[in-house]
């Protein structure tokens, strides 16, 4: 199979290259995939798992990429619940070779069923940051009806859908970003969009809940926005400057077949929708990890046709 691969950590975007690799193997309650479109994250060639199995043996030339959506093409010893034909999506392993490829091995409760009315690049598009928002606004920061939110990076693909499931929750929501991102994020729902370059961020006043994608200097002086008893989740980096009254968490998102499920139901019935800012075909993976690229939404890479 061809699959993006990338041999030499020191090499980091530049060492990314298409090559041809074996076809993976189904370990036992894994399923093959046929990888119609996937995802990425830009930064994750500086992740362990990127390098090193859970052991932490060397694992190159390692396949990077977590989202997918394709169909199952083979079943591992003892798997169940999944069957050769159906859609899928969902989430690769950290520590395996991932989704930038024709064919990726993976753990059947990290995949659930795609209906056949939602495309496979709407699909990649979902599950790391549809998940992430979800585990972020509800599953650390309890985010309820009529609290007000401030979302970092709002029209991003991560912030996009955080505003969305927010507003649908009945929350108040500022988000932040660039001025160019002022009319999707407030097309997205933002009641306040907050240019970091040109505005005070301080301004914003207090909130019950910060949702920050950015890190840095965005992420320490959120913390003095949260109010008594509110709570900063952050997925940037572990978290140093603490709010005064208030709680802080620093996570990594996990997979959610059930969850998965659910926001697919969401795009269905048009209460969620994925911004897809980039399409490339797999040749031009490497050039869409180039740091410094930016596109409203989130890059998806079509694998496969159909």
């Amino acid at each position: 199979m061809q699959a993006i691969t990338v041999h030499d950590r020191d090499a980091g975007v530049s060492g990314l290259a298409l090559t041809d690799l074996p076809d993976p193997h189904a370990a036992e309650n894994d399923v093959i995939v046929r990888v119609h479109a996937a995802g990425f994250t830009p930064g994750e060639l500086a992740w362990p798992g990127a390098w090193t199995d859970r052991a932490g043996r060397d694992r190159t030339p390692s396949v990077p990429g977590h989202e997918l959506s394709g169909v199952v093409t083979e079943l591992g010893y003892g798997t169940t619940g999944l069957s050769v034909g159906q859609r899928v999506f969902g989430l690769a392993d950290w520590t395996r070779n991932g989704t930038l490829a024709e064919y990726v091995a993976v753990e059947a409760r990290n995949l659930a069923p795609l209906p056949a009315d939602i495309d496979h690049v709407t699909a990649a598009a979902l599950p790391i940051s549809g998940l992430t928002a979800w585990q972020a606004l509800f599953g650390h920061a309890h985010l309820a009806t009529g609290q007000t939110v401030l979302i970092h990076g709002a029209a991003g693909g991560v912030g996009s859908l955080a505003v969305q499931l927010a507003r649908g929750a009945g929350a108040r929501v500022v988000g932040t970003g660039r001025a160019a991102d002022r009319d999707t994020a407030h097309d997205l729902g933002v009641d306040t969009f907050v240019d970091l370059q040109a505005e005070r961020l301080e301004d914003v006043g207090h909130v019950d809940v910060v949702f920050d994608v950015i890190g840095g200097e965005i992420l320490d002086r959120s913390t003095a926005l949260v109010r008594p008893g509110g709570t900063l989740v952050t997925i940037a980096r572990p978290v140093t400057v603490h709010p005064a009254d208030g709680r802080a968490v620093f996570f990594v998102v996990e997979p959610d077949r059930a969850r998965l499920a659910d926001l697919a139901a969401r795009v269905r019935d048009g209460r969620l929708k994925p911004i897809v800012g980039s399409v490339r075909p797999l040749a031009e993976s490497p050039d869409a990890f180039a740091p410094g690229r930016r596109t409203p939404g989130k890059t998806v890479i079509r694998v496969t046709e159909g």
